[in-house]
């Protein structure tokens, strides 16, 4: 659902920004959301089903080892 969003707003935002505000560097910074941002986090949204990886980080954020 993170990654679906994710798409979906950079998309609207591109596509349904006025062109007023339209310059190179927020094209740029556009595209790398688009095609970068969601493979790079997809990894870790599904290694967050893995029980195993939460209880590690549910112990890691209690401050017990």
């Amino acid at each position: 659902l993170a990654v679906v969003s994710l798409f979906i707003s950079t998309a609207m935002f591109a596509y349904l920004k006025p062109p007023s505000i339209s310059s190179p560097s927020l094209e740029l910074a556009v595209s790398v959301l688009y095609s970068v941002v969601p493979p790079a986090v997809n990894p870790l949204i599904y290694s967050m089903r893995n029980q195993e990886l939460k209880d590690s980080l549910r112990k890691l954020s209690n401050g017990s080892c």
